[in-house]
């Protein structure tokens, strides 16, 4: 057996950079593995960060509206259903009217004409909650006619 092949001088510099010896380190496959990683990563947080989009814009307007487009957002996120993320992104595009200020507002103004205290204000027992020169003048809303 001392007749063994002899290796061509010039193979070895004919070699492509990434071919590793025996032994060593492959260099493209660790670059690889780690630009996969990224990549997949990187997409996740886009994902992530497109399918927040709808809440973040949400986020400005009201709270009955954030918590509609959260809600829908969140459940297209776990069904993979696109309308559903559509849904919320146009809901947080339209800006919903404010209903619950004049209506609260209306509902303590006709409170206080109907001698109600406020719901926030303590509850006093030696005092009538209308008083008597008050309650003896007529609402401006009872005048009569001409």
């Amino acid at each position: 057996m001392e007749h063994e092949a002899a290796i061509n001088p010039a193979a070895p510099h004919h070699l492509p950079f990434f071919i590793a010896a025996p032994g060593q380190a492959d260099v493209l496959f660790v670059a690889t593995g780690i630009a996969v990683l990224l990549a997949v990563v990187g997409i996740g947080i886009f994902y992530f960060k497109l399918h927040a989009l709808p809440e973040q814009m949400a986020h400005r307007g009201q709270k009955v509206q954030f918590e509609i487009v959260a809600v829908l957002a969140l459940i297209a996120l776990f069904t993979h259903n696109h309308a559903f993320w559509i849904a919320a992104l146009l809901l947080a595009l339209v800006p919903l009217p404010d209903f619950s200020t004049p209506l609260n507002s209306m509902a303590q103004s006709l409170g206080r004409m109907a001698g109600r205290r406020e719901p926030d204000a303590p509850a006093q027992a030696d005092e009538p909650a209308v008083p008597a020169a008050a309650a003896a003048e007529p609402l401006p809303l009872e005048q009569k006619r001409a």
